[in-house]
């Protein structure tokens, strides 16, 4: 247990992984949805005042992690600032987990199924960064890639069907 908190240290570059075309095309995903985020968002600003804070903070979390994810799988690995940026990825992609387990407006209070893969993405949380500390870069990467693909890319392409706030909002 202690080892998952020793304070990192920089990774050889013999033991870099450079960036491949699945890595381009999760970057390519994380800006196409953070542009029809930033879209949506801006078309709906006349229902701004209604939405809770609680979700606007979501909102923000989700954002910052699609701005970071191409940042964090199309530059150098391994140094100082893939593992500072990789923090506050992490960081915020926790807490938009953590904050959409209280977000249930679509259910009229009830959990969806939606629930099931925030609570999936706060454990993956814990492994990407066990993996990190452990050195692990095979698992560390896979956990990762699985996260942007599953929790930020595939749970974001569903915020934009016509019944939920998103998808009003881009399309009309």
């Amino acid at each position: 247990m202690t080892r998952l908190f020793r304070k990192a240290e920089a990774v050889p570059k013999s033991q870099l992984i450079l960036r491949d075309r699945f890595d381009q095309l999760l970057s390519l995903g994380a800006v196409l949805l953070l542009v029809a985020l930033t879209i949506a968002v801006l078309k709906g600003r006349g229902d701004w005042p209604q939405i809770p804070a609680s979700v606007w903070f979501h909102l923000v979390t989700i954002a910052t992690a699609l701005v970071l994810t191409p940042i964090m799988l199309l530059r150098q690995r391994g140094d100082r600032w893939h593992k500072q940026f990789g923090y506050i990825w992490l960081v915020a992609m926790f807490v938009t987990a953590a904050i959409s387990l209280d977000i249930r407006l679509i259910n009229r209070g009830s959990f969806s199924i939606i629930h099931v893969l925030s609570v999936w993405t706060i454990i993956q949380c814990t492994l990407i960064l066990w993996s990190a500390r452990q050195r692990n870069t095979a698992r560390h990467r896979s956990a990762v890639r699985g996260m942007v693909l599953g929790a930020l890319l595939i749970a974001g392409f569903f915020t934009f069907p016509f019944n939920r706030l998103l998808g009003q909002w881009l399309f009309s």
